[in-house]
């Protein structure tokens, strides 16, 4: 009995173990609709080819590095303009984040082989370099100026920027903030444009860093609002 039953038992998984490799080795079918023939979608079928970033990914990517670079450029002036330590804090925290963004957002460019700036992008300037308050506007093209915060939602204008190194205090604080969330709603903006275009944001690093930066910055947002009711 003891045999009889080892040797069932062996049929019994030769027969599981053939009919599993025979279901692994079957086509995968699926069903048309009525009247249409069914479409093989076995391991066999050529694999669908790689799609590359959608022109609107790209330029996120590249028009965000451009947006950052300048928020960051905000944040370093707050040493010598302000003795505010909860503004310090957070302008710290901003600097930081989007410093590693940046480098974040160049490397998944490269990666895709795309260029960091837009080839349009303030001509041969790169704005990511540019510090807005060591520079002397009154020898600089104007129209180029007007161009590049235009191109980007919420970006300070080259006035505000300037307005901005000159403060002071208090007067520093309040044009920080309100500049700030000028620049944060012009990010959210970018990132909405973003998901509205069709078949873009469906690359899953480009989908979490676009609702990441969407996450912190209504967040940082209700921050400075709630620091600017303070000085009221």
């Amino acid at each position: 009995m003891a045999f009889q039953f080892c040797l069932v038992s062996a049929v019994f998984c030769l027969g599981a173990a053939t009919a599993l490799s025979q279901q692994t080795n079957a086509p995968l079918v699926q069903p048309g609709p009525p009247g249409a023939s069914s479409k093989n979608l076995s391991s066999t079928a050529p694999a669908t080819p790689f799609r590359g970033p959608l022109k609107a990914d790209t330029e996120f990517m590249q028009g965000m590095i451009m947006h950052h670079a300048q928020a960051v450029e905000m944040t370093d002036m707050m040493p010598s303009r302000t003795k505010n330590k909860a503004l310090l804090a957070l302008g710290k925290r901003i600097s930081i984040s989007q410093t590693d963004e940046i480098r974040a957002m160049k490397q998944w460019l490269q990666e895709r082989g795309k260029p960091e700036t837009m080839e349009h992008e303030m001509g041969a300037m790169d704005h990511s370099k540019m510090d807005h308050s060591k520079m002397d506007h009154s020898k600089m093209d104007q129209s180029k100026m007007a161009m590049a915060p235009m191109m980007m939602p919420g970006m300070l204008t080259p006035e505000q920027m300037k307005a901005l190194a000159k403060a002071t205090g208090p007067a520093f604080d309040r044009l920080f903030l309100t500049g700030m969330i000028q620049h944060h709603n012009g990010a959210l903006i970018m990132v909405d444009d973003l998901f509205n275009t069709a078949g873009a944001g469906q690359d899953n690093q480009l989908y979490d860093f676009a609702t990441d930066v969407d996450n912190t910055q209504r967040a940082e947002i209700n921050i400075m609002q709630g620091m600017l009711k303070g000085k009221k």
